[in-house]
């Protein structure tokens, strides 16, 4: 006990200025990170009017453009080349993208494509998924299925992935 008695009383203003410093360095770390790069790791979430909008501030930024595939705007290039339009309604965007789409594209569907703008004005994407609803119901015990509806909602898929009708 004698020992702890002989230890000199720490300075209140010791205490301040280890506590200024801690402060300081947390503050210089904190903004650091903020400023410090951070921004070549966002992905900014656009529709096409506000990518249209944005025009050149757009250009060379990773963005992820929502909308939904416009009719008649399809076409299939060499390998898995493939363009088509993303429209919210009020504008449209061309896309180009090499990534294999999932087996749900088709017009009309919603998807989400990961790329950059480019300056000739189109959208080259290195990612494509589509959207879709979250709405499932299991038919009731005993419940038949109503296979128009079914076929109907599957209009645009392939033949091999269309239901057959029994």
């Amino acid at each position: 006990m004698s020992d702890i008695a002989a230890l000199p009383p720490v300075s209140r203003s010791r205490t301040k200025w280890f506590a200024f410093g801690a402060l300081a360095v947390a503050s210089a770390a904190f903004a650091f990170i903020t400023v410090g790069g951070i921004g070549d790791n966002l992905v900014y979430y656009w529709g096409p009017t506000e990518l249209v909008a944005a025009g050149d501030k757009a250009v060379g930024a990773t963005i992820r453009l929502g909308g939904q595939v416009a009719k008649g705007s399809i076409q299939q290039g060499r390998g898995s080349e493939l363009s088509f339009a993303v429209s919210d309604g009020k504008a449209t965007v061309n896309v180009r993208t090499k990534s294999v789409p999932p087996q749900l594209f088709r017009e009309g569907i919603g998807v989400v494509v990961e790329g950059t703008m480019k300056r000739d004005g189109h959208f080259e994407s290195q990612r494509l998924m589509v959207s879709h609803g979250n709405e499932y119901r299991a038919p009731a015990s005993g419940e038949k299925p109503d296979m128009k509806k079914l076929i109907e909602s599957t209009t645009g898929l392939g033949e091999a992935e269309r239901p057959k009708n029994p």
